[in-house]
C-alpha cells in the first residue's frame, strides 16, 4: 500500500503545490497590470503562465523521485522525462520572458516616436521581430543541445562530432547556400533600413504594405488583399519602389485626354474646388497643365499632394471622378471627339485643292442626292 500511497502524494502535492504558486504568481501580476497601465509588461509576463508551472511541476516531481526513492524500476527512466520536460519548460519561459520584454520596449518608444517619427517606429518594429525571432532560435537550439547531452550516447559521440565539425559545415554551407543568403539579407533589410513592416512598396508591378518580414522570407498585402510571399534576398539583389522611404507624404498625379476646345483655366478652377472638399488632400500644393498634344486631343495634367499613399490614391480617384462629371454636365464639348466636319483649306486657294502638276484644280464636293417622295 505505501508503495501505491506515496507517489499519489507525491505526485498529487507537486501538482497541487504548483497550481498554488502559479495562480498567486498570476493574482500579482494581474494587480500590477491594473496598476500599471503605461505598461504592458505584466500582462505580457502572465502570457508565461503555462510554461511557468510546467518549469515547477517538473522541478519539484524531479526532486520528489530523487529525494523520497520513488518507482525504483522506473526511475531512470522518469527521471530522464522529467529532465527534458525542465529544460524544454526553462527554454519556453525565457522566450515568453525576452519576448515580453522587448515588446514592452517598443511599446514604450513608440508611444513616445510615433507621431513625431512613424517611419522609424516602423524600422524599430522591423528589428525587434527580428530579434524576437532570433532569441527564439538561439534559445530552441541550446534547449535540444542541453536535451541531446543527458544522453550518454550523444557525450561519447561528441568528440567525433567535434572533429568532423568543419567538414559538416562546409557541406551545410554548401547545401543552405539559399537559405543562409536569406538569413543574412533579413539582417540586412532589419538594421540596413531598406523596407520595414507597413511600408507600401511596388514589386515586380505589384502595389501593397509589407505585412510581414522573417530571417527568410517577407509578406506583402496587396490591395485586393491578396499576400505575396517572397525571398528576403529579393529586396536586396533586385530594385523595387519604397514609397513609404523617408517621409510618407506623396504627390500623385491624375490624366484626361481632352479636346483642344477644353476651358484649361476653369478646370484650375474647379480643381481647386474638389480639393477643398476632399479629406484625402493635405494642402501642401496643387496644379493643373497641358503637358502634351495629338492631332485630335490634348493632354492635361493635374498634380495633388497627400499625407500617405493610401490618401494619395483617394485624392486621385476623387478628382479624376468628379472633374469627368463636372465637363460632362457643364463643357461637353471638351470631352475627346471625332471630327467629320470638312477640313479648313490653306488661304489663298479660293475654294480650290492643290493638284499633283502645281495646278489648282476646284474642289469636288459631293453632296447626297435628295430622294423625291412619290
Amino acid at each position: 500500500m505505501e508503495n501505491i500511497l506515496r507517489p499519489l502524494i507525491v505526485i498529487g502535492g507537486s501538482v497541487l503545490l504548483t497550481l498554488v504558486i502559479g495562480w498567486a504568481t498570476d493574482r500579482l501580476l494581474r494587480k500590477a497590470d491594473a496598476r500599471h497601465h503605461d505598461t504592458p509588461l505584466w500582462g505580457l509576463l502572465r502570457r508565461g503562465r503555462i510554461p511557468y508551472q510546467l518549469l515547477l511541476c517538473a522541478a519539484l516531481l524531479r526532486g520528489s523521485f530523487d529525494s523520497a526513492q520513488l518507482l525504483q524500476d522506473h526511475r531512470f527512466g522518469i527521471g530522464r522525462f522529467l529532465t527534458l520536460v525542465l529544460i524544454g519548460s526553462a527554454a519556453w519561459l525565457v522566450i515568453r520572458i525576452a519576448a515580453a520584454v522587448v515588446e514592452t520596449s517598443y511599446t514604450r518608444y513608440a508611444s513616445s516616436h510615433a507621431r513625431r517619427d512613424p517611419a522609424r517606429v516602423r524600422r524599430v518594429r522591423t528589428q525587434v521581430t527580428l530579434i524576437t525571432r532570433v532569441v527564439a532560435a538561439v534559445v530552441g537550439v541550446v534547449a535540444v543541445a542541453a536535451m541531446l547531452l543527458t544522453f550518454p550516447a550523444m557525450r561519447a559521440a561528441g568528440a567525433s562530432l567535434l572533429a568532423s565539425a568543419g567538414i559538416i559545415g562546409i557541406v551545410a554551407g554548401v547545401a543552405a547556400q539559399s537559405t543562409l543568403s536569406n538569413m543574412f539579407a533579413g539582417f540586412q533589410i532589419a538594421f540596413g533600413d531598406m523596407v520595414r513592416i507597413g511600408d507600401t512598396v511596388v514589386v515586380d508591378g505589384e502595389w501593397g504594405t509589407v505585412e510581414e518580414i522573417t530571417l527568410t522570407y517577407l509578406t506583402v498585402r496587396t490591395w485586393d488583399e491578396r499576400r505575396i510571399t517572397m525571398p528576403v534576398s529579393y529586396f536586396t539583389s533586385k530594385p523595387f519602389e519604397n514609397w513609404s522611404r523617408g517621409t510618407p507624404q506623396m504627390t500623385g498625379t491624375v490624366y484626361w485626354q481632352l479636346d483642344h476646345s477644353a476651358p484649361v483655366e476653369a478646370m484650375r478652377e474647379k480643381l481647386r474646388d474638389i480639393l477643398r472638399q476632399c479629406p484625402a488632400w493635405d494642402g501642401r500644393t496643387y496644379g493643373l497643365d497641358v503637358t502634351d498634344t495629338t492631332p485630335n486631343t490634348m493632354e492635361v495634367r493635374a498634380l495633388v499632394t497627400a499625407k500617405d499613399a493610401d490618401d494619395i490614391w483617394s485624392a486621385r480617384v476623387t478628382v479624376r471622378e468628379q472633374m469627368i462629371g463636372w465637363l460632362v454636365k457643364e463643357h461637353p464639348y471638351a470631352l475627346p471627339r471625332v471630327n467629320t466636319a470638312d477640313a479648313v483649306l490653306r488661304p489663298g486657294l479660293n475654294g480650290r485643292r492643290p493638284s499633283p502638276d502645281g495646278s489648282s484644280a476646284r474642289r469636288a464636293v459631293e453632296t447626297p442626292s435628295r430622294v423625291e417622295r412619290g
